[in-house]
């Protein structure tokens, strides 16, 4: 049985991570963190989200020491996961990460903690779209050199970052099968370039909407046809119960930075 950590339990992915626990197999939810001076410290889950177990609380985050989980999930904001990572390496607690918004020196540190402990980070665990990842990889590779390429991506109205993680993902993958260096070819505001699209390149747009879950599309362009792959994510349980896999995946695992690609096995396959 598999005993999981979630920080952040009372956000929105926070609530969709205790469902999945509920719903995997062999796994039980241990420990839900909420911030030490949320409220809701205290209260039992189950007041709020009829899946959690009826014995368990929110607890503060200054209690982990004292949790009995053997993995930790976290999609909070990058100042909590900095926290929690320092707090997951002195524990010796694997962590699984989907906090998106990383800069250079986050995504060091994750260097620096994978060396101490497992980790897998991805900025997105639906399965489809990390099977989304190995298709845009084959259309890159395969479709003909004038073929223009863009990025779409919408989202609910209060997802901060742009463009999301996941369109960076797609955008990343393309460019490593094209042999191109992505933040070369990145263009994410052509309001100041005045010269027609250039076919190297990859063009990045952004929505932001109502409460729109997540939805991606890579073009693949010419003159007289499209082809449009497109991912479409209508509830975050998706997100949640890839993440839950992950969590089960990595148990056990020796110290290392792992993706969702590893998880699923799909590295293999590309």
């Amino acid at each position: 049985m598999d005993r999981i950590g979630i920080f952040g339990a009372n956000g929105r992915m926070g609530q969709a991570l205790i469902d999945a626990c509920a719903q995997a197999k062999d796994c039980k939810l241990s420990a839900a963190f909420v911030r030490i001076a949320s409220p809701l410290a205290s209260t039992p889950i189950h007041h709020i989200n009829k899946s959690a177990p009826v014995d368990l609380s929110f607890a503060c985050e200054s209690a982990l020491q004292d949790c009995s989980a053997d993995v930790l999930i976290d999609f909070t904001l990058p100042e909590g996961m900095r926290t929690h990572l320092q707090q997951a390496v002195k524990l010796n607690l694997p962590m699984v990460i989907g906090t998106t918004g990383l800069n250079d020196d986050d995504k060091q540190a994750l260097t620096e903690a994978a060396k101490h402990i497992p980790i897998v980070f991805s900025r997105n665990y639906s399965v489809g779209v990390n099977l989304l990842l190995n298709l845009v990889q084959v259309a890159a590779t395969k479709l003909a050199e004038e073929m223009d390429i863009e990025v779409f991506e919408a989202h609910h109205r209060n997802k901060i970052d742009a463009p999301s993680g996941t369109a960076l993902m797609i955008g990343e993958a393309i460019a490593q099968a094209k042999g191109w260096d992505h933040d070369a070819v990145a263009r994410f505001d052509r309001t100041a370039i005045h010269e027609a699209k250039s076919q190297q390149e990859i063009g990045y747009s952004v929505l932001r909407a109502g409460d729109i879950v997540g939805e991606h599309t890579a073009y693949f362009a010419t003159m007289g046809e499209r082809l449009e792959i497109t991912h479409k994510a209508s509830s975050r349980l998706t997100f949640a119960a890839g993440a839950v896999r992950a969590a089960q995946w990595l148990r056990n695992k020796p110290a290392g930075l792992y993706d969702m690609q590893d998880v699923l096995g799909l590295k293999e396959l590309a």
